[in-house]
């Protein structure tokens, strides 16, 4: 993503400032799919620690099997386990991949903080091989405070 498109895109994003939720959520990722050509797949993922799981949230793409991923598993699980950001530019070269669908080339997982406590990720899968610029990461890691905020 240019300069220009992340600014673009952070505007829209605050024009949803009105919106608290899942209908923040789902607006959000149909943002994000609508934006972004090379987001192909685009959702939330929420903590239960309890059960040591995540649980699926609002998306846009393809049906997935993955709506409960344990911690340490896949690169979703791996983020609920460090709470780091994890881009991968190739998930055929990464060994704790769950595939999601066989035209994923690469992925990136942006952890979401609510109070310093680790709440959810926002997941993106892309049909490119290493598409995601640092304008990538700042608009998500943008957000997923945007979103963190409103949470709740």
């Amino acid at each position: 993503m240019t300069q220009n498109q992340a600014q673009s895109l952070l505007k829209k994003l605050q024009a949803l400032d009105h919106l608290t939720g899942k209908v923040l959520q789902e607006a959000v990722v149909q943002l994000l799919d609508q934006q972004v050509e090379y987001y192909n797949w685009t959702g939330f993922y929420f903590m239960n620690d309890e059960e040591q799981q995540l649980e699926i949230g609002p998306y846009v793409g393809a049906y997935t099997d993955h709506t409960v991923i344990p911690y340490g598993r896949g690169i979703c699980g791996q983020v609920a386990v460090s709470g780091k950001s994890f881009e991968v530019p190739d998930v055929h070269a990464q060994d704790n991949y769950l595939a999601c669908s066989l035209e994923t080339k690469s992925e990136i997982v942006v952890p979401m903080y609510k109070d310093e406590i680790l709440v959810g990720q926002l997941d993106i899968d892309s049909h490119k091989l290493d598409p995601f610029t640092a304008e990538d990461h700042d608009v998500l890691n943008r957000v997923v405070e945007f979103v963190a905020a409103r949470l709740y």
